[in-house]
C-alpha cells in the first residue's frame, strides 16, 4: 500500500495555523482514498531535528565503514530520513513563512536528509517522488504585489527539493491569513478567506489525484 509522508513545521497548534489545517485537509483525503495505507509523520516544531554540525556532515562524505561512534550516531539519524523520504509514494509539507522564509525546523530537515551521493547528486534516490507544499504566509508576496522581491519560501524549495532531491515540487498558498487579527488588513479579509478556501480546495484535488495514481 501507498505511503505519505507528512511533514509539519509550523510554531503554531493546529487551531492557530494555516498550514496545519490544508496539511491536515491533504492527508485526511489522502487516508480516504488509502484506509490501509502509511502516514510516515514528522512535527518539526513540537520534536525538531537537530541542526547539522560538523560531525554529521562530516560523515556524509566519508566512509560508514571509517565512522567515529559520534558520527556513527549522527549519521544514523540521516539515513533514518533518507529511508523516509525514500519510502514516500508522495508527500506533502507545511511551509509558513517567518520572516520571509522556511522556519529553522524545516531548515534542519533538508540539511540533515539531503545527503550527497545518495539523495541528491546525479542521480537522487527519492527522483520524481511528487510532493505538495503548503506556503502559508500573512501577507501576499504574489507576482505585482509591492513585497513580490520578499519571497524567499517557493523559490527556495524549489531549487533544493526539485533541484538537489529530484522531487516533482507543487505549490498550494494560503495567503493574507493575518488579514482577520490585523486591523489594517481588515479590508484584505474577503480575499484571505477566498484564498484559504481555495487552499483547502486544492489540498483535497491534489490529494485525490495523487493517491488516484496508487489505486489498485
Amino acid at each position: 500500500m501507498p505511503t505519505l509522508l507528512h511533514l509539519d513545521s509550523s510554531v503554531y497548534p493546529h487551531e492557530g495555523s494555516a498550514s496545519r489545517g490544508v496539511t491536515a485537509s491533504f492527508r485526511k483525503t489522502w487516508e480516504e482514498q488509502h484506509p490501509a495505507g502509511t502516514v510516515i509523520y514528522r512535527d518539526l516544531a513540537a520534536d525538531p531535528l537537530p541542526h547539522i554540525d560538523g560531525v554529521s556532515a562530516t560523515a556524509g562524505f566519508s566512509d560508514p565503514a571509517e565512522h567515529s561512534p559520534e558520527q556513527q550516531k549522527a549519521f544514523a539519524l540521516r539515513v533514518e530520513l533518507a529511508e523516509e523520504l525514500e519510502r514516500a509514494d508522495a508527500i506533502v509539507i507545511g511551509a509558513p513563512m517567518y520572516n520571509f522564509t522556511i522556519s529553522s525546523t524545516l531548515k534542519s530537515w533538508l540539511d540533515q536528509v539531503i545527503i550527497m551521493g545518495r539523495t541528491a547528486g546525479e542521480t537522487p534516490s527519492a527522483a520524481g517522488t511528487p510532493v505538495t507544499v503548503v506556503a502559508s504566509r500573512g501577507g501576499s508576496y504574489a507576482p505585482g504585489t509591492p513585497r513580490e522581491t520578499f519571497e524567499f519560501v517557493q523559490n527556495y524549495l524549489e531549487a533544493v527539493l526539485n533541484g538537489m532531491l529530484g522531487l516533482n515540487v507543487d505549490f498550494i498558498v494560503p495567503e493574507l491569513t493575518l488579514a482577520r487579527v490585523t486591523p489594517s488588513m481588515a479590508n484584505l479579509i474577503d480575499l484571505s478567506d477566498a484564498s484559504r478556501a481555495k487552499a483547502y480546495e486544492d489540498a483535497t484535488t491534489k490529494a485525490k489525484a495523487l493517491a488516484a495514481r496508487f489505486a489498485g
